[in-house]
């Protein structure tokens, strides 16, 4: 058995172990692939990459803190690319218009920011959601310290006539994306 990650107890679900090990081979080669061409993998794919959970599998808190800090390294090295390509002032006025759209989307008013599940739906918790938004206004308009971790790791309660995950999921996403842009 590899011993990347702690294992989980036997009784206690983990992420799978040769799906893990086999998409950090693919992340390793991708990552060490000639500079020059596409990598075949983005910072965007690592943040959207799932796996199985199994009884007896890799610890998943610290899969998941090797995955971020694997989707950090490729966000550096994508932005670094870019600039190269289409230089740094271009990069970062799409990380701005990015950012404006992230903004006009954040700082409607309470309750007003999302699309909302039926009443009979869960969503997630508008009051919680509305929370982060105003933490994100204070990031992007006044500069207030905000890390990436805490975008990736908000957690929101379940609300019957809630906030669509759908969109705000997206939303962080875009946020996740600025946030690694402008590092």
């Amino acid at each position: 058995m590899s011993t990347t990650f702690p294992p989980t107890r036997k009784r206690t679900k983990g992420y799978n172990v040769t799906q893990v090990d086999a998409f950090l081979a693919q992340a390793r080669a991708a990552y060490d692939a000639d500079d020059s061409g596409p990598t075949g993998l983005t910072a965007s794919d690592i943040r959207h990459t799932s796996f199985s959970l199994v009884r007896g599998g890799y610890s998943t808190s610290h899969v998941d803190a090797a995955l971020e800090r694997l989707e950090d390294a490729f966000a550096l090295r994508e932005r670094e690319r870019a600039f190269t390509e289409r230089g740094k002032g271009e990069w970062l006025g799409s990380a701005r218009e990015t950012a404006q759209v992230i903004l006009n989307r954040i700082t409607r008013p309470d309750g007003r920011r999302f699309h909302r599940t039926s009443i009979l739906a869960q969503g997630y918790s508008v009051a919680d959601v509305d929370a982060l938004c105003v933490s994100l206004t204070d990031y992007f308009e006044r500069g207030v310290p905000f890390s990436t971790d805490a975008v990736r790791t908000a957690v929101f309660g379940a609300q019957r006539g809630g906030y669509r995950e759908a969109q705000v999921d997206l939303l962080l996403d875009s946020v996740i994306e600025v946030m690694l842009a402008v590092r």
